[in-house]
């Protein structure tokens, strides 16, 4: 049946009616109520929903819109191609030189966070290289795509990354799968070749490169292109050896970074070389193009969200960057000489300090923690843990020599604990992975796990002991596997607390109880730890050079093969200097130079909660509350309450004692020198305050992080 109109009627009945009316003056009215900073908030629509709101078609949030803003048209290859605007044959040495420039610049600026479509594929060529005629290009075009798919791959795999890191969506771009490694990489060789036999015939040509400005500078080109191509082979050679996820290739690994850090000086001195962008677009510093190179081309791939605004880095930086990396991915290759597990957890501590970008720190996690959860590529955790431990404290049950080594129960009993240790331990060196804001909320989760394994250690240790006792009374094994656990837990809580000052979270108003419980709780009990596990090792020692047969007189000139004491003489080293930053604090509050929040609109102990909140699921050491720390720290609780003088001089003594501990230190590393040069320069800063040194000065003082990232110069103004 038909209507009047022609159009059926089943259809006009089916279709929705609107009563649209206009509110937009109604709206302002209610605006204009609202006071400034005013908010006005409903329960169906809050701030969740007002900052997941995209107004469509608007150029702030829509990313689409912005090819509508622009005057010119964007192309893609095959139209570009058509138009005339990019060449895919007889492309000029300089071209060729100018589009790999700039495509390493693109995948730089991809591996620090930014997206594939607003970086690497802004290069036309990468969007179908089977079209391009010309070898070189072809071949480096494709060996690209390989490159960007072997980094998704490593990255995703480490799992090591978070969204300010690292983007892996391809948004659909092929990336030359149907390609093998093999004839990838031999494409390049190719080019390699033929350009290394015309660099031969110019030189047989000319007499060498000096004979005119033309010969020259062709000479100049073809050196630069030679250069490159090696250099793309080479990377491309790298990350297929790394990965194979097998420590035995790590050799391989080494001679090809030395090969590839010996190209980058010459890349970087011929980089004016090839073309570079306009002038007009260079200065704009956002996305300076050139042939071959659209940055709108994937602009409508992104999602409909408020665009991350990208600047593509520098070429010359660029180069900077792949230099660091390549200096990061040496370090990992030398990180298997390291025997105990301590030893590389350090290495991986370090490593991560050094700010390491995404793929560095995902290549080693998977190099020296594969997926099959082996420590060190050779030695399955449960026995990589066992040999830790044994070298940490030596407990009697993984003692060859103690009757409990060979008993059926107690070795279920650890062989079940260190089972259930695998996971976190693992999850320690996998936490060191991520970036350093990442981390201190990992570790704070951490703790729960720590938390349970310390019980259950406890528990071990307590069975342990009921057996050992019984055959050897002189014996004890309370508290040794728990000893190590409480270690690792000790040193992850230390861990989070310091970030705060890497992360720049505590203002200096809170500096007074961060110090004190670093000091007088944290490092404490690690010290206290370490001595345990120290003293467990030197009867160890003395148990067995008893059953050897050996004099004591021999055995005290004997210098001890097992011994914590570095461990602990940096842990009180630390310690001093917390407690002397501590005493520092409160001298300067006590004198008038740091000064206070209105605590009418603030409450110190919400704040003291809110930073150490992670630790109230931790038993041992269980957590100093609020009101205990002001009882703990109340100077009026001593005979006579010391004076700024006073509390500087304590200061001044703990930075020196700080001092003396660091240089008994045999071998110092770069952590050591740094920790000298901040202890020797507060002891002399709180020297001249005891002094009475500008004590008139109501300024507050400067915490310098310059020197070193948690130990500050402390500088009075």
């Amino acid at each position: 049946m038909m209507s009047e109109e022609g159009e059926p009627v089943m259809e006009r009945r089916e279709r929705p009616s609107y009563n649209w009316v206009d509110i937009t003056e109604e709206f302002r009215y209610a605006a204009s109520l609202l006071s400034l900073g005013e908010l006005l908030h409903d329960s169906s629509f809050g701030l969740f929903e007002a900052m997941s709101a995209i107004e469509m078609m608007d150029p702030k949030m829509d990313a689409g819109m912005m090819c509508n803003q622009i005057q010119r048209k964007v192309y893609n290859l095959e139209h570009a191609v058509a138009a005339g605007l990019v060449k895919i044959d007889d492309l000029s040495l300089e071209e060729t030189i100018g589009i790999m420039d700039a495509t390493l610049a693109t995948l730089v600026t991809w591996l620090e966070g930014h997206s594939l479509a607003q970086t690497v594929f802004t290069n036309l060529y990468l969007h179908n290289p089977y079209m391009i005629g010309d070898r070189c290009l072809k071949a480096f075009s494709i060996v690209m795509l390989k490159i960007v798919e072997l980094i998704r791959e490593r990255v995703n795999r480490a799992g090591c990354f978070e969204e300010e890191d690292f983007q892996p969506m391809s948004y659909g771009f092929k990336m030359a799968g149907d390609v093998t490694e093999a004839r990838a990489s031999g494409m390049l060789k190719e080019v390699e070749d033929d350009l290394a036999r015309t660099l031969r015939s110019l030189r047989q040509r000319h007499g060498g490169p000096q004979d005119n400005k033309e010969a020259d500078n062709q000479y100049q080109l073809t050196v630069a292109l030679h250069t490159r191509v090696r250099f793309y082979r080479h990377l491309y050679a790298l990350l297929l050896v790394f990965s194979r996820d097998r420590i035995e290739s790590l050799p391989q690994a080494q001679k090809l970074i030395t090969q590839l850090k010996e190209l980058v000086p010459l890349s970087r001195s011929s980089l004016h070389l090839g073309i570079q962008p306009p002038a007009r677009e260079a200065s704009k510093n956002d996305y300076p193009t050139i042939m071959g190179f659209e940055p709108l081309i994937n602009q409508r791939l992104l999602p409909p969200t408020f665009p991350r605004y990208t600047v593509i880095r520098g070429r010359a930086e660029s180069l900077d960057y792949v230099t660091n990396l390549l200096n990061r991915l040496y370090t990992i290759t030398t990180v298997t000489e390291l025997g105990s597990l301590h030893s590389t957890m350090e290495v991986f501590v370090e490593f991560s300090k050094s700010m390491p970008c995404v793929l560095a720190r995902s290549v080693l996690q998977l190099t020296l923690l594969p997926p099959n959860r082996r420590i060190l590529g050779t030695m399955p955790v449960v026995d990589a843990l066992k040999e830790t431990i044994r070298n940490f404290i030596a407990p009697p049950v993984l003692s060859p020599k103690c009757v409990l080594y060979n008993n059926a129960q107690a070795k279920d009993y650890v062989e079940a604990l260190l089972t259930r240790a695998a996971r976190p331990m693992c999850a320690l060196f996998q936490i060191t992975g991520h970036n350093r804001a990442r981390q201190r909320d990992k570790w704070a989760h951490m703790l729960d796990d720590l938390s349970s394994l310390q019980e259950e250690a406890d528990k071990v240790d307590a069975y342990l002991h009921s057996l050992l006792v019984k055959v050897e009374p002189n014996r004890s094994h309370l508290a040794c596997l728990g000893t190590w656990v409480l270690y690792h837990t000790l040193q992850t809580m230390i861990s989070y607390t310091l970030a705060g000052f890497e992360l720049e979270l505590y203002a200096p108003y809170e500096y007074h109880y961060v110090y004190w419980y670093l000091s007088e709780l944290l490092l404490a009990w690690l010290v206290s730890t370490l001595h345990r596990a120290d003293n467990f090792l030197l009867e160890h020692e003395t148990l067995s050079d008893q059953q050897k047969g050996r004099s004591n007189k021999k055995n005290k000139k004997k210098k001890r093969p097992k011994s914590l004491s570095r461990e602990i003489t940096m842990a009180q080293a630390q310690q001093q200097m917390f407690g002397a930053y501590f005493k520092a604090v409160m001298g300067l509050q006590l004198d008038g130079k740091m000064k206070q929040p209105n605590f009418k609109f603030d409450n110190e102990e919400v704040r003291f909660s809110h930073r150490f909140a992670p630790f109230t699921c931790v038993s041992t050491p269980p957590m100093v509350h609020y009101a205990q720390y002001k009882e703990m720290s109340d100077l009026s609780r001593y005979d006579r309450e010391p004076s700024p003088a006073d509390l500087y001089g304590a200061a001044c003594k703990g930075f020196h004692q700080a001092k003396c501990m660091l240089e008994s230190l045999v071998t110092p590393t770069d952590e050591v020198q740094a920790l000298l040069r901040v202890s020797k320069t507060n002891f002399v800063v709180m020297k001249l305050l005891v002094g009475g040194h500008k004590k008139d000065s109501t300024d507050p003082p400067e915490f310098d992080f310059n020197q070193h990232r948690v130990y500050p110069v402390i500088k009075i103004v």
